[in-house]
């Protein structure tokens, strides 16, 4: 008995006006406006969006809020939005703003009372826990603001910790897998599946069709969030004006080098939950 229903839901890293993309959560690349990538995504029927401001904790700004209320404007689809969030008010204006649901990390690791009050005051289906777990000497543990910052708070025990306090779904991000295209880390989520009931949504490692095949079995993932391999395979859509990105590594770009991804959208992604 495999698990067909996984939504399928792209990624999107963002610092200012740009999408980016790194590798284990650093050296992120500049792909150009994130707005040509979430129309694009959006057309194609993703289930949902992710948009992930990656530098909000980081610079204390979060620059979401003025994104969302722009692209709410032309599109129709469930956003999930995070990155920065450190108060009940940021969650509010998120919500307001357009964010069907947002998720939370850094914050509630240093505040877990953010999180039961926000479960309290906007419901749990509107609060997912993001997760960002790195392997050491073979245990899993959770990092804070974009993988920047350690800590000694095992993933086991707070994945736990969170779904008593009322988290409706898990965004757990496999930091080791990030980017590489080498596939999920299937450790990582056989240890989770077994330990909560509540869904997951799995990130980190997405690279060929085989890779979702793996992951078909555990029940207990709701849905695939993939960043490279649709932002990779999309480039080519888009028309540059370098000109007008006012921050990022974007040397990708203009030297318009291969990249190690095969081809793929979501509507190829759907058909291989289709064919399984």
């Amino acid at each position: 008995m495999t698990n067909k229903n996984l939504r399928i839901i792209p990624r999107l890293d963002i610092k200012g006006q740009n999408l980016v993309k790194g590798i284990h959560l650093e050296g992120f690349r500049a792909l150009g406006n994130v707005n040509d990538y979430i129309e694009k995504y959006y057309l194609e029927e993703a289930d949902e969006i992710l948009l992930n401001d990656v530098v909000a904790s980081l610079y204390n700004r979060n620059t979401l809020f003025n994104l969302i209320k722009k692209i709410t404007k032309k599109i129709f689809i469930p956003l999930i939005a995070g990155g920065g969030i450190k108060s009940l008010k940021d969650i509010e204006f998120l919500l307001s703003s357009g964010a069907d649901r947002v998720f939370l990390n850094s914050s509630i690791i240093q505040n877990p009372r953010l999180l039961s009050d926000a479960v309290k005051y906007f419901g749990s289906s509107t609060i997912i826990v993001s997760i960002e777990a790195i392997k050491s000497k073979r245990k899993y543990f959770c990092l804070t603001n974009s993988g920047r910052e350690e800590t000694n708070l095992e993933v086991n025990s707070w994945i736990k910790q969170v779904e008593d306090m009322g988290a409706s779904e898990i965004f757990l991000t496999s930091v080791d897998m990030d980017g590489t295209g080498r596939g999920f880390d299937i450790k990582l989520i056989s240890q989770i599946n077994n330990l909560i009931s509540i869904p997951i949504i799995i990130s980190g490692g997405y690279g060929k069709t085989t890779d979702i095949k793996k992951i078909l079995k555990y029940k207990k993932i709701s849905a695939i969030s993939i960043g490279s391999a649709l932002h990779y395979s999309s480039i080519k859509n888009f028309k540059y004006n370098f000109n007008k990105f006012d921050e990022g590594n974007y040397e990708f770009l203009k030297s318009q080098k291969k990249n190690k991804f095969n081809f793929t959208n979501i509507k190829k992604l759907r058909k291989i939950l289709d064919n399984v």
